[in-house]
């Protein structure tokens, strides 16, 4: 079993700290946070051990968990490596594009690994699908959120959109031309509700949409594709395949047949996958511990990571 320790204990530190603790492929050995009152509370009410420093942790451990918030991702990872760790790193990867590169080369110099927290690669309802997606051609997301004061000294784009960003990064396997993007800081000093449009080299689309003030959640994506068009909703786990083929000659009663202008006629059928309950958070933490086994490359990578960041500072730039 690996050693792990977490940094940072704040609301999503908690979780990696439970999530650890209870996974057969790590042995949780405790945590730092900065504030010390904080962290003596948690020691006492979990029973997980508290740390005094940062170097403490990471001297005691394997593999680092960095929960901190982003502004201090580059110096813990920077840490951890300099002292042989290998590194598990929250979303954003980095404040700048510059650090996360730094990041990288400083991994691969000392043949370290590093993943990348984007969670939603791991959220059932979209492994359910992912294999279906094939070239999509125009993708729609909308991730809306309530307000809530954390996370807010970001913009929105940075809080909630790089989900989305990483998801269509991961499938469109091509280049972006052209960003335009739109947002509005309406309760913050930074924007709370954001539209980009990127546009792709090979034709496809993807607009998106995210809004940390808005009166209901949502966490959708939509994508079209020749004869097919898939649905995920990664808040309620549900997806949706809706495909289309060429008519039988002779169609039964109950089969939904399309004509068009030009007389081809297309079936159209439903290939809903069964959905896999699971805990999205252990599993990537767990798929991290199977690339560290087996010196394999992390299912998101740091350069995903740093490519996700990239393209949300393109959109933010282009506001």
């Amino acid at each position: 079993m690996l050693k792990a320790g977490v940094l940072g204990a704040g609301h999503l530190g908690k979780i990696h700290l439970r999530l650890l603790k209870q996974s057969e492929k790590y042995e949780l050995v405790g945590f730092y946070d900065a504030d010390e009152a904080h962290g003596k509370k948690i020691e006492a009410e979990f029973g997980y051990k508290f740390f005094n420093s940062v170097d403490a942790l990471i001297d005691a451990v394997d593999m680092v968990d960095i929960v901190t918030p982003t502004l201090s991702h580059f110096e813990c990872a920077k840490q951890a490596i300099a002292k042989g760790k290998h590194i598990f790193i929250e979303k954003p990867i980095t404040n700048t594009v510059e650090e996360a590169e730094e990041i990288r080369r400083l991994l691969a110099q000392n043949n370290l690994r590093g993943q990348v927290g984007h969670v939603e690669r791991f959220n059932p309802a979209y492994l359910a699908v992912k294999n279906d997606i094939q070239s999509p051609m125009f993708i729609e997301t909308h991730r809306l959120a309530e307000f809530n004061p954390r996370g807010t000294d970001v913009p929105v784009v940075l809080d909630l959109m790089i989900h989305d960003i990483d998801i269509i990064l991961s499938i469109v396997k091509s280049k972006i031309k052209h960003i335009s993007a739109s947002g509005v800081a309406v309760i913050s000093d930074t924007p709370d509700i954001a539209n980009a449009r990127l546009e792709f080299e090979n034709g496809c689309v993807a607009n998106l949409t995210a809004s940390r003030i808005s009166l209901k959640k949502m966490r959708k994506a939509r994508f079209f594709q020749k004869d097919a068009y898939i649905s995920v909703d990664f808040l309620t786990k549900k997806c949706e395949v809706v495909k289309m083929k060429d008519a039988p000659e002779t169609p039964g009663d109950f089969d939904m047949i399309l004509q068009n202008a030009e007389g081809v006629k297309k079936q159209i059928y439903f290939d809903n996958p069964p959905i896999p309950e699971n805990n999205s958070i252990l599993d990537e933490l767990e798929s991290f511990a199977e690339a560290i086994k087996h010196n394999r490359a992390p299912e998101v990578t740091l350069h995903d990571g740093t490519e996700a960041l990239r393209v949300a500072n393109q959109i933010i730039d282009s506001f």
